[in-house]
C-alpha cells in the first residue's frame, strides 16, 4: 500500500536479483550484484534482497528470515520510504555510541542482533564517537583517586 515493496523489487530487478516468493508473505531476491548496501541481506518493504541464496545464509543464520520479517514490518509501521531516513539516524546512533553500525540501531535491536548476524557492543563515551567522527584520537579516562 505505501509504494516500499514495489522499491524494493525493482531494487532487486535492477542489481540482476531473481525473484521468489518466500514466507510470510515475503519476496525474496537472490543473487543481488550491487555492492551497496553492505550485508548479507536487506529488506526493502516486503522484499528481502541478497546476494546469496537466502537457503546457505540461514545455514549459518537460522533466525535470518524472521529477523528480516520484523524489518518488514518496521517499513509497515513507518509508512514506507519514512523508513530509510529513521533507519539510517538509528545507524548513525549505533555507530557514534559504539563504532558499530548495528549495536544500537533500534531497528536492529527490536528484530534480533544475534538472528541478524550482529553483535551485542558496549557503548562508548559521547565524547569517544565525536572524536572518531572527527578523526581524533579518544581523550584517556581519568580515573577516580
Amino acid at each position: 500500500m505505501n509504494g516500499s515493496t514495489v522499491l524494493g523489487l525493482l531494487l532487486a530487478r535492477a542489481g540482476g536479483a531473481r525473484l521468489r516468493r518466500g514466507p510470510w508473505l515475503l519476496s525474496l531476491a537472490e543473487g543481488y550484484r550491487w555492492p551497496f548496501p553492505t550485508g548479507s541481506a536487506f529488506t526493502v518493504g516486503d522484499v528481502v534482497v541478497s546476494r546469496y541464496q537466502v537457503a546457505a545464509l540461514q545455514q549459518r543464520l537460522p533466525g535470518l528470515l524472521v529477523h528480516e520479517e520484523v524489518h518488514a514490518r518496521q517499513w509497515a509501521c513507518c509508512l514506507g520510504l519514512p523508513f530509510l531516513p529513521l533507519y539510517l539516524a538509528s545507524m548513525a546512533w549505533s555507530w557514534l555510541r559504539t563504532g558499530d553500525r548495528a549495536a544500537r540501531s533500534v531497528f536492529e535491536r527490536h528484530a534480533g542482533l544475534a538472528a541478524g548476524g550482529y553483535r551485542e557492543l558496549p557503548v562508548r563515551r559521547w565524547r569517544d564517537g565525536l572524536a572518531a567522527l572527527l578523526g581524533r584520537a579518544p581523550r584517556p579516562r581519568q580515573s577516580a583517586a
